[in-house]
């Protein structure tokens, strides 16, 4: 065999070996397992064997202003999915599940070029800001906990945000891998210690009064979003704390529903949204108004005759908003 066939075959064989070797993702969820005593992760995945001794002292992230990640917070795909991420902060509410991610990412290199640290306040979200700082609350123990976002995912399983083990440890997470949680992202300008985690309404919101014209000069900036999830709104300056969620009305009751797209408070942010949601969602044959109640003031589109109408619209909308709305009922 001629040394230039030698050659040739260990190039191919090299270029193969290279083929193979995994490239760094963003962070998947975990997966429930069924290993005893594993808790829900990635199989592989887990506690790592040197936690902090003092876990529980490891202090929340504290929001600051810092530049958005140049390359993180372009729109991308991942899974046959388009995500687009926000590049607002304050203005985005959710409710989903939260998973976490250890020992099998620690180290590793997330979407903002950071290392991962299993054992910071740290979170992966698919589009919240890069980087930015979001609160999150076990709704079946009322913890939270402030986390900051510094990768892309989850992206099965439809989960909502990857939490870092210190933050689903402190939530109470861990042993279950997964939770139902609320994911309100803050603005640095936010008061975070005068947000409260009050409990979720869960009797239907009644009709909103037609919103009174403020002057302009009078106008304070906008606040953070009430409705869950919202999309790109001006920084928040005042802190809302009431999470409102409409739940379902009483059967025959349905006429002159609407989708809430954001709640703001004040009349220059509100009018500001409805703008951008006009230029993002063109000509739908629905009606684009503001509401005010209990000092916010929301961006509805509607009316719809009935909830299952709303709610495929909402499903419509969400590739082009990057969140579903929240039905309104009446």
């Amino acid at each position: 065999m001629s040394n230039k066939v030698i050659v040739l075959i260990v190039s191919t064989l090299l270029l193969a070996a290279c083929g193979s070797i995994p490239q760094h993702k963003a962070a998947t969820p975990p997966v429930t397992t069924t290993a005893p005593g594993s808790g829900g992760y990635l199989e592989g995945d887990g506690p790592g064997a040197d936690a902090p001794a003092n876990i529980d002292a490891i202090p929340d992230a504290v929001p600051k202003n810092e530049p958005l990640h140049r390359y993180a917070n372009r729109p991308y795909k991942a899974l046959d999915k388009a995500y687009t991420p926000l590049t607002i902060t304050g203005a985005f509410k959710e409710h989903g599940i939260a998973s976490w991610y250890g020992k099998k990412f620690n180290g590793q290199r997330t979407s903002s070029g950071e290392t991962y640290d299993m054992y910071s306040m740290s979170a992966a979200h698919p589009t919240l800001p890069i980087p930015s700082y979001a609160r999150v609350t076990n709704l079946a123990n009322q913890k939270s906990v402030i986390v900051r976002i510094n990768d892309r995912g989850p992206f099965i399983n439809d989960r909502i945000i990857d939490l870092s083990y210190t933050a689903a440890h402190k939530l109470g997470i861990v042993g279950s891998g997964s939770a139902e949680v609320e994911v309100e992202s803050i603005a640095a300008t936010a008061n975070v210690n005068s947000i409260a985690s009050s409990n979720v309404q869960s009797q239907p919101l009644p009709p909103a009064a037609p919103v009174t014209a403020t002057p302009a000069a009078t106008i304070p900036a906008a606040s953070a979003v009430i409705a869950a999830p919202v999309a790109t709104a001006p920084t928040a300056t005042a802190p809302i704390t009431t999470p409102l969620v409409a739940t379902a009305s009483p059967a025959g009751n349905d006429a002159g529903v609407y989708l809430q797209l954001g709640a703001f408070s004040s009349q220059a942010g509100a009018e500001a949204y409805l703008d951008t949601m006009r230029g993002k969602l063109g000509d739908t044959g629905k009606q684009l108004k503001l509401s005010s109640k209990d000092g916010l003031v929301r961006v509805h589109i509607g009316p719809y005759a009935n909830q299952s109408e709303a709610r495929g619209s909402a499903e419509e909308m969400e590739s082009k908003l990057g969140f579903k709305p929240m039905v309104n009922l009446p």
